[in-house]
């Protein structure tokens, strides 16, 4: 929830009521969910890394030109015991398990309120988060998606 910023959540979010999803300039806004070390889409803007580790072999000079990421934000990937258990998920009841307990972490005062800023942020600028995983539907950003959508963000 946006507390400090003096925004009341009623059936609207508050960052869905800034702006309405587009710019001053009337131009739609939006996140888009990547993944990682893929081309970008010519008005992704900043792309944003939420992995627990860099790309292994790739020189930090060279993140942002090959397409990894512009800023490295740890804080929204799960734990390492998560990464782990995610990594290791063979069925839907284990994945089910994975997606509560990083639902249960990112519900954390920090991460909660780096979620609300980057759906505030959706309606204000074009940038991008992502994960290195190449099935979305197996990978911590498909529960970010999900995070993000339910406090108003626009996405792509």
């Amino acid at each position: 929830m946006i507390h400090d910023l003096g925004l009341e959540r009623s059936t609207h979010t508050a960052a869905a009521a800034l702006h309405g999803g587009q710019s001053q300039t009337g131009i739609l806004m939006t996140i888009r969910i990547v993944r990682l070390g893929t081309p970008r889409a010519a008005d992704e803007g900043l792309r944003v890394g939420t992995v627990r580790r860099p790309p292994r072999g790739v020189p930090k000079s060279e993140f942002a030109s090959r397409d990894y990421y512009d800023v490295w934000y740890p804080a929204l990937s799960p734990s390492p015991e998560l990464v782990a258990q995610a990594l290791h998920a063979t069925d839907d009841k284990q994945w089910r398990a994975f997606v509560r307990h990083f639902r249960k972490e990112m519900a954390e005062p920090d991460a909660s309120r780096t979620l609300d800023l980057l759906a505030a942020l959706s309606h204000q600028t074009n940038f991008s988060v992502g994960c290195y995983c190449e099935d979305e539907a197996h990978c911590h950003r498909s529960v970010l998606r999900e995070l993000l959508a339910e406090r108003g963000a626009v996405i792509d």
